[in-house]
């Protein structure tokens, strides 16, 4: 997973706005955002473009490290932890480009990759947004789109219904050697057209994290833009490593395969939202749903750990995770 060290041509004629915006937050990820931006430098080739990068609080070092080593890029720093939606938002106000390329911290672009993205949108007049196909370090892939979540989706097994119903539910499961139009793109990165955010308006500052750009594909969607993915654009994703510090900006509960209690907390926080923005009738048996699928999951854990006598870490990770999720939603879910 490296870099390209390539010669990149880029016009000095600062006369003329850039056709690109990049567009980086960064949270307490000072290596992270470091590669990231490495890796845009290496290999973003004959465009113009200005990058953004916004801190929210970050307590590393992060933002005298970006500035001592990219002093080209524009630093937003922020006083507090103000979220992904509401610090991509600060930049997006401040954008020149044509084009805004929305990268998560932990992403790491490919040769090419933005330019093939590009190409797809100046041709394709009626797309949105765009991504590339996500990869992990090893290079296999990850899942680089999204359904809008549905009644459907929380009741059906994400994986069956990518099986049965692959034209609904596209996943990396599947062979795409052309651009393929899907419902939303999962924000990582996310090519976006100044002119639909024009007419749609920015991200939804209510979400704090999970679900922006969900809820930014359905808006366009309705507007008449549409969402692709373009999948001969790679990117490396280190999947969850922003998600995996507090809102608080220290490191939660670790529990099996990255999976920890604060960062579902806000996916649920973030779903719930979404939800009562779009489907508000459907909101009391949601949570309903989820709350029975929780209790179900806990009971099957408790089983599993008993019968291991506690042995199995897995599973007691998997009851921790549970039993906290059950206790934030008898909470109320504050």
């Amino acid at each position: 997973m490296d870099s390209n060290d390539i010669a990149c041509q880029r016009s000095s004629d600062l006369s003329n706005p850039p056709q690109l915006t990049v567009i980086i937050v960064n949270w307490n990820t000072r290596e992270l955002t470091l590669t990231c931006l490495a890796s845009v430098f290496a290999t973003i080739c004959n465009v113009d473009f200005e990058v953004f990068v916004v801190d929210n609080a970050s307590s590393d070092d992060s933002v005298e490290a970006v500035r001592t080593t990219y002093p080209q890029v524009n630093l937003l720093r922020n006083q507090e932890n103000l979220g992904f939606a509401k610090a991509n938002n600060q930049a997006l106000r401040l954008m020149q480009g044509r084009f805004a390329l929305l990268l998560n911290s932990d992403a790491v672009l490919t040769e090419g990759a933005v330019e093939k993205l590009l190409r797809f949108m100046e041709t394709s007049v009626h797309a949105g947004m765009a991504c590339g196909q996500l990869l992990n370090r090893d290079g296999s892939k990850q899942n680089s789109v999204a359904n809008f979540p549905s009644l459907a989706s929380l009741m059906g097994n994400a994986t069956v219904l990518r099986l049965v119903f692959p034209q609904k539910f596209p996943s990396k499961r599947q062979e795409y050697t052309v651009p393929v139009q899907v419902d939303s793109c999962i924000g990582a990165c996310l090519l976006v057209r100044k002119a639909a955010i024009d007419q749609v308006g920015l991200m939804d500052e209510r979400y704090f994290f999970f679900m922006e750009e969900t809820d930014w594909a359905l808006s366009m969607q309705q507007a008449g833009w549409q969402s692709w993915l373009v999948p001969d654009a790679r990117i490396y994703h280190l999947q969850g490593q922003s998600a995996n510090l507090s809102q608080s900006g220290t490191a939660s509960k670790p529990v099996s395969k990255g999976i920890n209690v604060k960062s579902r907390i806000l996916f649920y926080r973030s779903r719930y939202q979404y939800v009562q923005k779009w489907h508000p009738r459907e909101f009391p048996l949601w949570v309903g749903l989820i709350v029975f699928r929780l209790l179900v999951n806990s009971l099957l854990n408790l089983v599993g750990a008993c019968l291991t006598l506690g042995i199995v870490r897995e599973c007691r990770d998997r009851l921790w995770l549970y039993l906290q999720l059950l206790a934030w939603h008898l909470r109320g879910c504050p």
